[in-house]
């Protein structure tokens, strides 16, 4: 599985505005400087977010972006729909028909299985994990994924890539 760009820093963009207190906002400048982001791409990202009514924008001196919702009540796989879709969706097997019109092996796909099995996991994680949920640490998210997953999958945080990291002024 592949996260787009759009998916990775729609993501960002909406656990940035999470972690804002009720009723507060931010602009697109402050979202741009918090996420090392260009202001014209944070721009872009904020009215696709808008428009999939993930977030609602206020004018005026005091105005920004919030989330449309209480982070409590956005899962991320409401997000990752709206910004991308689905891993393993009802249309794959005619995305990769080859010359075909339908894929060789549609009527008995062992690959099939994989996806859509992958799929049912990936949906069980996503669909209980809110934006509440993922403004915790790491190393608590890993734990409760590992609750999720079981005995089948290992969770552990990463090591922060090494070498000086450089904050954008």
């Amino acid at each position: 599985m592949k996260l787009s760009a759009q998916e990775e820093y729609g993501l960002r963009c909406l656990l940035l505005l999470a972690r804002c207190g009720e009723g507060e906002s931010l602009t697109i400048p402050e979202i741009s400087r918090a996420e090392g982001l260009s202001v014209p791409n944070v721009a872009k990202m904020m009215r696709l977010l808008r428009l999939r009514g993930l977030v609602r924008s206020a004018r005026g001196q005091t105005g920004g972006y919030m989330l449309a919702r209480p982070p409590e009540d956005t899962t991320l796989r409401r997000v990752l729909e709206r910004l991308g879709g689905p891993i393993f969706g009802p249309h794959f097997c005619s995305r990769f028909s080859g010359t075909n019109r339908a894929c060789v092996r549609a009527h008995d796909c062992s690959l099939r299985a994989v996806w859509s099995g992958i799929q049912g996991f990936a949906a069980a994680v996503l669909d209980n994990t809110t934006l509440k949920d993922l403004v915790s640490s790491e190393a608590e998210m890993c734990q409760r994924i590992q609750i999720m997953a079981g005995p089948l999958f290992t969770v552990s945080p990463r090591t922060p890539p090494r070498g000086r990291i450089r904050a954008r002024a």
